[in-house]
């Protein structure tokens, strides 16, 4: 669950701290990639050095630091993260996150990000039973700050009780159950992504830019949301999703052909390939030589979408529509031409969208809508499944 997650692993100042080496290390050892923040009397207990060393990046420990801020400051670190993993969360840091403090980079951060936040605590056994420490973690389960742990044994101080942080493996598959939403349990869904190639010649084709990272986001977002998921695939240069069925395609033809002969065993479908509207009606077989014009006669090729939505009974179909203007306008039009369930619109030739990074979307369904600000591919992909597990759910009752 955590291959390829970003997580931001939070150090505070507790002796607990020199288990966080170890945690950034089985963190990466699980394909995530770690950034560290160490508050200023975590550095008492470990060194930043070390926690370099360990994370393979630099580690982030002012909130003022004037090089940070004209790289990946606060704000652009706090967009990057997956989750926040604090590990070890002392009472001290567990009180000012309660009460909403932003005094230094590590809470400044937890407040300005929209990722999920976790707390890995470590104290004294009567830190830990405290009734100001208890009201604390109250406030933070309410704002539904996962914790995890402690544990209980012997303490640094002599003492044995709970307080304890719980050990560097636990932690990990704790963060992993976090992506594991379970909201498509039992549901299969079927996903097309990237572009299509249309041969021109042996050698030359057409295509577009699509880098298909929002439809194998989508597939990893699926697969964590405890669907059974396949995936189409258009030429692309990414690696596949962990523990999902990968079918690779080239053209709109093959990519149709795929579709189609899987559609009726699935229950979603979700369009986000950007599939090639025209194909060259004639393909020559030898390598058309340079010239100073050529004309191509092209046709059009199976819309994709619109013959699944056509299927009776047809499954639970998402659209794409990557657009230049009026944008919501034509997702609507898209959206009741082609009997859509929903429909995921984005404006494209900006710094977001297709073969970015990042995206910024409207979501419509029936007579409404949701936007999504700019987040990374990964963390709108599992915003969008819940969105769709929801409204499925619904169409359902």
């Amino acid at each position: 669950m955590l291959a390829n997650k970003q997580i931001i692993l939070g150090v505070t100042g507790g002796i607990a701290a020199y288990k966080s080496a170890d945690l950034a290390r089985r963190l990466r050892e699980v394909g995530a990639d770690v950034r560290v923040v160490m508050t200023a009397s975590a550095k008492e207990f470990i060194t930043p050095l070390t926690m370099q060393a360990v994370s393979g990046n630099p580690v982030h420990d002012d909130l003022f630091d004037l090089k940070a801020e004209a790289a990946m400051g606060h704000i652009e670190l706090a967009r990057w993260a997956d989750v926040i993993l604090v590990a070890p969360a002392t009472a001290d840091f567990m009180a000012r996150l309660a009460r909403g403090e932003a005094n230094d980079l590590l809470t400044t951060l937890c407040l300005a990000s929209r990722a999920p936040i976790a707390l890995a605590p470590a104290m004294n056994q009567g830190m830990w039973k405290n009734t100001l420490t208890q009201e604390n973690l109250q406030a933070l389960q309410d704002k539904k700050i996962h914790l995890l742990g402690p544990g209980e044994g012997s303490q640094a101080c002599g003492d044995v009780g709970p307080g304890r942080m719980l050990e560097p493996l636990e932690i990990v598959a704790r963060v992993s159950e976090i992506f594991a939403s379970g909201s498509l349990a039992g549901q299969r869904v079927l996903i097309n992504a990237g572009p299509t190639h249309e041969a021109i010649d042996p050698v030359r084709y057409l295509t577009n830019g699509s880098s298909g990272k929002m439809g194998y986001a989508l597939a990893q977002a699926a697969f964590e949301a405890g669907a059974q998921v396949t995936l189409i695939s258009g030429p692309v240069q990414l690696e596949k999703p962990a523990r999902v069925k990968c079918v690779d395609v080239i053209s709109a033809q093959q990519m149709f052909a795929a579709v189609m002969e899987k559609i009726a065993d699935y229950d979603i479908f979700i369009a986000a390939a950007a599939v090639a509207d025209y194909r060259c009606k004639t393909v020559a077989d030898k390598k058309i030589p340079k010239q100073d014009s050529v004309s191509l006669m092209l046709e059009r090729n199976p819309d994709i979408v619109a013959s699944v939505a056509a299927q009776n009974p047809k499954p639970f179909v998402v659209g794409f529509a990557a657009q230049t203007e009026n944008l919501l306008a034509q997702a609507k039009e898209k959206m009741q031409q082609k009997n859509l369930d929903m429909i995921i619109a984005n404006l494209v030739g900006g710094e977001t969208g297709i073969g970015s990074d990042d995206n910024e979307v409207t979501v419509l369904w029936h007579a409404q809508q949701k936007n999504f600000p700019r987040l990374s591919k990964q963390k709108l992909a599992r915003e969008l499944i819940e969105l769709i597990a929801t409204v499925k759910q619904a169409k359902l009752e």
